[in-house]
């Protein structure tokens, strides 16, 4: 193994879920801010739930993100990616705390690269997150249907942006009736056969 995750300030503090064999594959997954203070903890109460989706081969890795002031909560510090002006789809964008989070996150696959789990096979996934790359990357996301916190119009609007950015058959959107801003046993179904699709055992 080269490096360690010292190497990595993200990985300093991170939750890793190993894999019960030889890993050949990676998820890292990231959590929203108000997930995170709200709902449970990270070490104990995210780590634990993904005992229903874990394989053998994969190895889950939940970075902490920093505490910086957030605007949408008063400039209180918080645990986030970057910071949130409003909820709005005419909110502004915290495009420099949006860039940091994507080379944090660019340094957490290279470093699991050097490790031995090749970049084609590693997810990037997380609660309340949007995504892009190269056009044939598959999306899987999920939304709520009485998220109050992110109205599913909005996961809807995300959707159909994502599918002028990659291949549209590459996004699936699922939504969950009854569901608030948290996720259900339906959804980590569709997360697991997801996985499974992409990450096959090798």
């Amino acid at each position: 193994m080269c490096g360690n995750n010292m190497s990595v300030p993200l990985l300093a503090e991170a939750v890793t879920v190993s894999g019960t064999q030889k890993e050949t594959a990676a998820i890292c997954l990231l959590l929203d801010l108000f997930f995170i203070c709200f709902l449970f903890s990270i070490r104990h109460g995210w780590a634990d739930s993904l005992t229903g989706i874990r394989l053998p081969h994969v190895k889950f890795i939940c970075p902490h993100a920093p505490k910086i002031p957030v605007t949408l909560n008063m400039r209180a510090l918080m645990p986030a990616w970057f910071d949130l002006m409003g909820l709005s789809p005419d909110s502004p964008e915290d495009e420099a705390g949006i860039k940091k989070a994507a080379e944090n996150i660019k340094a957490i696959i290279e470093h699991e690269a050097r490790n031995g789990i090749p970049p084609h096979r590693i997810i990037i996934g997380g609660f309340s997150q949007a995504s892009s790359g190269n056009k044939n990357i598959p999306i899987l996301q999920c939304h709520g249907e009485m998220d109050m916190m992110v109205p599913a119009q909005f996961g809807a609007m995300t959707a159909e942006k994502l599918k002028y950015i990659v291949n549209p058959q590459m996004v699936t959107f699922k939504t969950y009736p009854g569901v608030q801003h948290s996720s259900c046993p339906e959804e980590m179904l569709a997360v697991r056969e997801f996985i499974e699709k992409y990450l096959p055992r090798i």
